[in-house]
């Protein structure tokens, strides 16, 4: 289902990139833009490879930050959270800039929890 959720997410926001830049003739800036837009995307396709060996709480955070930015990054994208006075590119620069910092915040905090809590339960276990 995670799968899902981020091809739909990064089919999406790459949708809404290609035509908010249809006029755009740099092939250059069309390629640094569809890279930087991607990249939270990989970065969490990435993550969802490698979790299987991680604690259900860390996998439960993976796929809460999948949810969350693939929803914010399409209604970011797709006009309904216009701030007046930017232009259109900005939405495609700040976006995937937060979607990183959640993602470099979130996972060590949750990768820290679950090591308390599993630390927690197995020397509860032990007594």
């Amino acid at each position: 289902m995670a799968l899902i959720v981020l091809l739909a997410g990064a089919t999406g926001s790459l949708g809404f990139m290609f035509n908010a830049g249809r006029n755009q003739k740099s092939i250059l800036l069309i390629t640094l833009f569809t890279a930087w837009v991607l990249s939270p995307f990989l970065a969490l396709l990435v993550a969802d490879i490698i979790s299987k060996r991680w604690t259900i709480f860390t996998r439960g955070t993976l796929y809460f930050l999948i949810l969350f930015i693939t929803l914010g990054s399409l209604v970011s994208y797709s006009g309904a959270l216009i701030l007046p006075g930017t232009k259109p590119a900005f939405k495609f620069l700040i976006v995937p800039l937060i979607s990183w910092l959640l993602i470099v915040i979130v996972f060590p905090i949750a990768t820290l929890l679950s090591r308390k809590l599993f630390r927690k339960r197995s020397d509860t276990n032990q007594t």
